[in-house]
């Protein structure tokens, strides 16, 4: 008989300082399918579910059970009715699904509107549903994790890059290790330590700096009887008690193994507190002292980067651009006004306002005279290396033209992270000056090698490099 494993996501990551709630078509729009529509949806791309596809094609005696899968772009909470009524089906999924053990693909840092430990709720009502049977769960490198998890979960793993190239690698991982447990070759236990600190996700890329000599650390320890060693960095922008930094070890049969070295772990998380700090630049500072290469220059703006919750809405980076860079060429991506794009049509003259709409508090709207350019539906496949294969919606999009300026504008809140998104809007990245991006470490991912240089500024947004600015409620003490 075939052994049976269910598997459900879901993906969010919360902003606790963003003004608009994530809904129910958030994840519609997204990633929204449930049973065979699985597979077609997530079949070649790269991502944990795109991998669960390839590994029950390759181990014919397992059979998938395919729940709701739901991911929503990083934004603010989930509404509380909707997040529930996720949870709901997923649980009843789990339950009347009948299956040998289930594989849960979340984030770790989502939360509701009024239920701030959302993942850990899922979990215990995930693990009441499948009882004694095996479970695994994969999360970002960037969930903030309550150390309740590791009596839920059996197995606990998370991506080890940032940015985060190895999505599929973590679902296939999870999947093989649950699958041993399956088959009576492991007994997998997991502890879950704290850091004792919020780290700021600027200077988290794993690839150098203290990142990547906590990943080199974990990856070390993780031989024989240690299964998996994964260091969270969290997510500085959820206000939650499960809110910072800790390390997740999976292994074989001594909880107490699994407890010394994530313990151990964390407190070299600790001990590089402070080199995760940066300051950055304002934007007239990164225009006065931009060094012009072969190569075009990107400026990013990460205090409203959609994947750490910003809104697409702040007018810091335009205003500085069109006062020092008018000689420029060059493309701002993006404003997500679903109104304003409503109104485009291909080849119409008007005067719009960008941005200010949502908090006056990051800059007031940017008058300007424009011409649009370009139309889209707004789908695109990414081409990689994140989230390659998968389908992407914006919604309805528009290029605004003015000068030498181009303003990219979109129903729906998504980064400019991958070479797709520019090309659906015509844009030969090669032919400008400077791309302004509201982004951060993952647009270095598709683009590390297309810009030189690539300068990140701080400007007032919802994910603002100062966090003693913001006003957290939630927090255990001592963390910032």
């Amino acid at each position: 008989m075939s052994t049976r494993i269910a598997v459900a996501r879901l993906w969010h990551e919360g902003n606790s300082f963003t003004p608009v709630l994530t809904r129910l078509a958030d994840f519609e729009r997204r990633e929204w399918r449930k049973g065979e529509d699985v597979a077609k949806f997530y079949a070649g791309s790269r991502t944990e579910i795109g991998a669960a596809v390839d590994f029950f094609a390759a181990n014919r005696s397992l059979t998938p059970i395919y729940l709701r899968c739901a991911a929503a772009g990083p934004s603010g909470a989930v509404e509380e009715a909707d997040l529930q009524a996720i949870i709901a089906e997923i649980v009843e999924g789990v339950r009347s699904s009948r299956c040998d053990a289930l594989y849960l693909s979340l984030h770790g840092a989502l939360i509701g509107s009024h239920t701030l430990l959302a993942d850990l709720a899922l979990l215990k009502a995930a693990h009441t549903a499948l009882g004694a049977r095996p479970l695994a769960v994969s999360f970002d490198l960037h969930a903030n994790l309550d150390p309740a998890i590791a009596q839920l979960a059996d197995i606990v793993i998370g991506y080890k890059t940032h940015p985060h190239v190895d999505l599929y690698e973590t679902g296939w991982k999870a999947l093989e290790l649950l699958k041993r447990e399956l088959q009576g070759e492991i007994n997998p236990v997991v502890a879950i330590a704290k850091a004792g600190v919020i780290l700021p996700s600027f200077n988290m890329r794993t690839t150098e700096g203290p990142m990547a000599e906590i990943e080199a650390l974990a990856a070390n320890h993780a031989t024989g009887s240690i299964l998996d060693v994964t260091p969270f960095g969290g997510f500085a922008y959820g206000d939650s008690p499960a809110a910072g930094a800790s390390v997740a070890v999976t292994v074989d049969g001594d909880r107490e193994t699994a407890a010394v070295l994530a313990r151990g772990l964390a407190k070299e998380m600790h001990r590089r507190r402070a080199r995760f700090a940066v300051r950055l630049p304002t934007p007239a500072q990164a225009f006065a002292n931009l060094v012009r290469t072969e190569k075009p220059a990107a400026i990013l703006e990460p205090s409203d980067n959609p994947l750490s919750g910003g809104v697409g809405d702040s007018t810091g980076l335009l205003r500085t651009l069109m006062e020092h860079g008018s000689n420029l060429r060059a493309v701002f991506a993006f404003f997500w006004d679903p109104e304003l794009v409503a109104r485009c049509d291909p080849g119409a003259r008007m005067r719009v306002e960008l941005g200010g709409r949502l908090s006056a508090t990051w800059g007031p709207p940017v008058p300007l005279d424009v011409e649009v350019e370009r139309v889209t539906d707004g789908w695109f496949r990414n081409a990689g290396p994140m989230e390659r294969g998968l389908d992407v919606n914006l919604g309805r999009s528009a290029v605004l033209k003015a000068g030498n300026l181009r303003v990219i504008v979109t129903a729906a809140c998504l980064g400019p992270n991958d070479p797709q998104y520019f090309r659906l809007h015509g844009i030969d990245l090669a032919a400008l000056d400077v791309v302004c991006a509201k982004a951060k470490n993952h647009f270095r991912a598709a683009f590390g090698a297309s810009f030189d240089p690539i300068v990140e500024v701080d400007t007032p947004g919802p994910a603002a490099a100062d966090l003693a600015a913001l006003p957290f409620r939630n927090l255990p003490p001592g963390l910032l």
